[in-house]
């Protein structure tokens, strides 16, 4: 289009031939992307919303308040990307910062995106709460379910079950700190223990144990799957150094960097601020198998 353009000495012409060609790319680079997206979020619940739980690792308050800032980061980017959040679960430290916290985040290709964020995360800081301002390393973890709904069938006996209620953690005078309407199920079998207390009535919080239980046992049963066929399973490695699949580090240099396709990012900020597109499409392309994901590449 735009040699033929070029023939004529007609500006307006000219003028118009590029514009053309302009959208005509547009189209394309849009058509492109939706076909990639498409290709990366192939798998049969990447489409369904997520649960993500973190937890954190040994270290008290410095991976307590780690495994905050991880909970800050997701939920920044969720609200980036008009997604909504409920926290169904959560357990705060001693001091500051949380023991764990599951959060259902809700909207279209959600576990798709985060089922990349699986895995070990590592901060590197000088710690606030050490009086002789040293460098600490922190560690929580993160695992990721799809809010599976109830036409997947999750077999469940309730023999199996062992229910406990008590009273909700947190600060006290509240409705829901002066009656048993915690809830805990442990999955006798396997020894997964889910809790829940996010809501007034032990019912609800019954029924969102059993719903968070359920995405568990269905993940479970997933990668049993997976690993049969040979297919990638991330690995749920111990809390600790060696086994990160992504570091945060804010000293002696400010740099973030994911370990399983060695991308870095300079803005360690924006990444703690929500910004992680790049390290889920990135990690998505290597699920895909595409061999461009895997050479170094710096972002600044």
């Amino acid at each position: 289009m735009l040699e033929l353009a070029d023939e004529t000495a007609d500006p307006v012409e000219k003028e118009k031939a590029a514009r053309e060609v302009d959208d005509t790319l547009t189209a394309i680079e849009t058509g492109l992307k939706k076909m990639e997206m498409a290709r990366m979020l192939s798998g049969p619940y990447d489409r369904q919303g997520a649960l993500l739980s973190i937890n954190a690792g040994a270290g008290g308050t410095e991976s307590q308040d780690w495994a905050e800032m991880l909970q800050r980061m997701y939920m920044r980017w969720a609200a980036r990307r008009g997604f909504e959040v409920e926290i169904l679960d959560l357990q705060p430290g001693e001091e500051a910062g949380i023991k764990s916290v599951t959060m259902l985040i809700s909207g279209e290709w959600v576990y798709g995106f985060v089922r990349a964020e699986a895995g070990v995360h590592r901060l590197v800081r000088i710690s606030p709460y050490d009086s002789q301002a040293r460098r600490h390393t922190s560690f929580a973890s993160v695992f990721v379910y799809p809010d599976i709904d109830e036409t997947v069938k999750v077999e469940i006996d309730e023999k199996e079950l062992r229910i406990d209620v008590m009273r909700s953690g947190g600060a006290g005078g509240q409705h829901v700190n002066k009656t048993e309407s915690a809830v805990r199920i442990t999955h006798l079998p396997t020894g997964i223990a889910v809790h829940c207390q996010s809501e007034r009535s032990q019912h609800k919080n019954r029924a969102t144990a059993m719903r968070i239980l359920r995405s568990k046992l269905f993940e479970i049963e997933q990668q049993k799957m997976e690993e049969k066929m040979g297919g990638l399973h991330a690995q749920k490695k111990k809390i600790e150094w060696g086994s990160q699949i992504r570091s945060y580090v804010l000293a002696p240099y400010r740099q973030v960097n994911d370990h399983r396709v060695e991308m870095k990012v300079g803005d360690v900020d924006g990444v703690l601020d929500g910004d992680l597109d790049p390290f889920m499409e990135r990690m998505l392309l290597l699920l895909a198998g595409d061999p461009t994901a895997h050479p170094d590449a710096t972002v600044e």
